[in-house]
């Protein structure tokens, strides 16, 4: 396999192009006064392809890089990414995926957790005013937009990962 063609450069390649895409086109892009978390997207799909091990360091590399554009604690998206990812791993392990649909519930579902997820721990380290009703408005925007992007993203972190010996991928 050329080094090129390795998953240690395919992986940096498909996150830089996440971050890309959130920060510039989607940054744009709002629906009753929320936007779109593909970083989230990310972990969320590095879970469902690659176990708990590969969702939680995908969800912790796209949470540090994102933190550096943020103005909360630098951390608190890598904290809440990691720990997405890794239990996307853990409840996809159990699940079979027999229907092309699983992937993208899951990805819902785990989207609405994540920013749930996001907001309460925002709020525990002294982030106030993100617990609110319309929390659940944001959730419900950021659970649908990355449930329609989920073949997309399935897509690109398989390609981004292929090559991977198996055990280093789903240990």
């Amino acid at each position: 396999m050329t080094p090129l063609n390795s998953p240690r450069a395919k992986v940096p390649l498909v996150l830089l192009l996440f971050l890309v895409v959130e920060l510039t086109v989607l940054d744009h892009l709002r629906v009753f006064g929320a936007g779109p978390d593909v970083m989230l997207l990310l972990a969320v799909v590095a879970g469902i392809i690659g176990g708990p091990r590969v969702g939680a360091l995908f969800g912790f590399a796209a949470g540090i890089v994102l933190d550096l554009f943020l103005e909360t604690p630098m951390g608190l998206s890598a904290l809440v990414f990691c720990i997405v990812g890794y239990a996307v791993g853990n409840i996809q392990g159990g699940v079979l995926r027999a229907a092309w649909w699983i992937p993208v519930v899951t990805t819902f579902v785990a989207s609405v957790a994540g920013v749930l997820l996001y907001a309460l721990v925002a709020t525990v380290v002294g982030q106030p005013g993100l617990v609110t009703p319309h929390l659940f408005v944001i959730a419900a925007v950021v659970g649908i937009f990355n449930a329609l992007a989920a073949p997309i993203a399935l897509r690109l972190v398989r390609w981004a990962l292929s090559g991977m010996e198996p055990e280093r991928a789903y240990a």
